[in-house]
């Protein structure tokens, strides 16, 4: 016989539940009434299944919105939720279109698209004013003591001012035997090349000082140009024009290209421009080896030339005092400016197509405005400029006999004296600006002279578009992209934002010439016919009652789109009076002068 306190302990023992061990990540975890709810659960539908889902993904959606923030590991809450805030002045500066009126209705492709474009083009706006503040590099500026004029700052002061990196970016070539050079940088500003006058031709890594070849072409040379990348260079020759490689062979003898003087290469069209001795400008497409146009501009020898690089449109001086506006779609020039009361003997534009500066023999040196072809400057030069070129930023430089003159903003406040001034060893024949780098390259009589200009160049490149640091296999990759996006020369024009509308004049004119071949208006409304129906119902007056229904239909959607329009106009001017109702309660600080 048990006793009661074991028959105790034995009830106590059955009653309790053996505990399960803890189930592991690789286990499933055995839900609780999942028999009970299995015969349910087998009844119900897939689609209310899916109908509660969405439901519950709407529902933690609509939590998750009006939450305070987004919830981390420890259980606090983003106390800034949602991204930075973007000052509106931050964001217009990276403005690239404004909103264009969008089709009607019956267009619903053409909208959807239009909608992403927009949508595209403001999320990329916002990116690039976010990522303004990671750029590292500010732009320098040359500073003097008290009472000190920057130009009487001498180039070797500079060198000794700044690190050993940037001081070994001023340094002389002798190259007296054959000069005068032409100079031009690569779009990296990586790579130099140089052209004397009597046949020296030579492409260096001027950072490094690696000299890539050398040759001497036996026959003077007039121009040097490097085309898209710095494996290919252009040489003008007295004859014709030449393309060699970055070895210094000879690639191409273009006889079509005579007797040329100056040239100019437009970087997203892969077109080189040239410039001739007999009054020809010509288009060679280096892509494909092709020539796209060749004008004759009527007005004698072309020895002044430059490229807009906002539009690509070449500008050319002549000597009767014009400058002249061409593109390879016109055969007559698209703009003609009296400029100067003597022959032009050097033209540049700014990199923002904005501003234009000129000099002539009158010994006046020009600023222009190109967006209306008005003069805003004109400045007295004792000995005049014979060479002009504008860095990144703005500044200019202008060579007189053998001293270069370099200018602060030329076009915003009247200049009375140089930002810096540098004597080379005999006269000017080259000048340009470094990218992306604070330094002026010279080409004289004796050699080249690379010069510090603090301030010259744009501190921060698009490593997508021209990386200074990118090897051979990044060169090899952007080329093959660049080709892919060349821009055809038929878009070269005055006004780049006019390729996206729509020339009315043209839609019309060609729908007038398409009703004339065929006899009626393919897009004329068809006039409504009703249609016959039996047992009476086809009377003339049911007839009559279905025509002026459908008529007042018509009549109902003009008057719509018509209040429509009215309305908007109406809540614009509203906007405008507002604006001008708070800025006109603005205090100024004048206000305590008023009576």
């Amino acid at each position: 016989m048990a006793s009661p306190g074991e028959a105790a302990t034995k009830d106590s023992h059955v009653g309790k539940k053996k505990k399960e061990p803890p189930a592991r990540y690789w286990q499933e975890v055995p839900e609780e009434g999942k028999d009970e709810n299995k015969a349910e659960k087998d009844g119900e539908k897939p689609s209310l299944q899916k109908k509660q889902k969405t439901q519950k993904t709407k529902k933690r959606k609509q939590e998750e919105d009006q939450g305070d923030g987004k919830k981390f590991v420890s259980g606090k809450s983003d106390p800034f939720p949602g991204p930075a805030p973007l000052s509106k002045d931050r964001v217009q500066k990276f403005k690239r279109k404004d909103k264009v009126k969008k089709p009607r209705h019956q267009h619903f492709k053409l909208r959807d698209m239009m909608k992403r474009s927009e949508e595209a083009s403001e999320m990329s706006q916002k990116q690039a004013a976010r990522f303004d503040l990671l750029l590292p590099e500010d732009a320098g500026f040359l500073e003097g003591d008290e009472d000190e004029d920057t130009c009487t700052i001498t180039q070797e002061d500079i060198a000794e001012a700044v690190d050993i990196t940037s001081g070994a970016k001023y340094f002389n070539l002798k190259l007296s035997q054959f000069g005068p050079y032409r100079v031009d940088y690569s779009k990296t500003g990586r790579h130099l090349l140089l052209g004397g006058r009597r046949g020296h031709v030579a492409c260096v890594d001027w950072q490094s000082k690696h000299l890539m070849c050398e040759i001497n072409v036996m026959e003077s040379v007039n121009d040097v140009k490097w085309l898209h990348s710095e494996a290919m260079y252009a040489v003008a020759q007295k004859k014709w024009l030449y393309i060699y490689d970055s070895n210094g062979i000879e690639l191409h003898c273009i006889r079509k290209f005579n007797d040329v003087l100056r040239m100019q290469f437009l970087p997203y069209h892969f077109l080189l421009a040239t410039a001739s001795a007999t009054g020809f400008l010509q288009y060679l497409d280096v892509s494909v080896g092709k020539e796209v146009a060749a004008i004759c501009t009527k007005n004698g020898r072309l020895d002044v030339m430059c490229q807009n690089p906002h539009n690509a449109i070449i500008h050319l001086g002549h000597p009767n005092g014009t400058v002249t506006l061409w593109s390879p779609n016109q055969k007559e020039a698209l703009v003609k400016m009296l400029c100067h009361q003597g022959g032009v003997r050097s033209v540049t534009v700014d990199k923002t197509g904005t501003y234009m500066v000129t000099s002539g023999l009158d010994k006046k040196l020009k600023v222009y405005d190109i967006r209306a072809f008005k003069p805003l400057k004109s400045y007295f030069l004792p000995a005049g400029a014979s060479c002009l070129s504008l860095s990144q930023r703005g500044l200019l430089s202008a060579a007189t006999g053998d001293i270069v003159q370099v200018y602060r903003d030329v076009w915003n406040a009247p200049v009375t004296k140089p930002y810096m001034a540098h004597r080379v060893r005999g006269s000017v024949w080259g000048l340009h600006f470094c990218p992306f780098e604070d330094v002026l390259g010279v080409g004289h009589g004796d050699g080249f002279t690379s010069m510090l200009v603090p301030g010259a160049g744009e501190p921060n490149f698009d490593g997508l578009d021209a990386n200074p640091y990118r090897s051979a296999k990044q060169r090899q990759e952007w080329e093959v992209k660049a080709l892919l996006e060349k821009i055809q020369p038929e878009l070269i024009s005055l006004d780049p934002t006019e390729l996206g509308y729509v020339d009315h004049a043209t839609f019309e004119q060609r729908h007038q010439d398409r009703v004339q071949a065929l006899g009626y208006d393919p897009l004329a409304k068809e006039k409504f016919v009703p249609k016959y129906k039996k047992k009476g119902r086809s009377s003339a007056g049911s007839v009559e009652k279905r025509k002026k229904q459908v008529a007042h239909e018509d009549q109902r959607e003009v008057i719509r789109k018509t209040v429509e329009d009215k309305m908007k106009m109406e809540k614009e001017t509203k906007a405008r009076v507002k604006k001008k109702a708070a800025l006109s309660n603005q205090k100024s600080a004048l206000d305590r002068f008023k009576k």
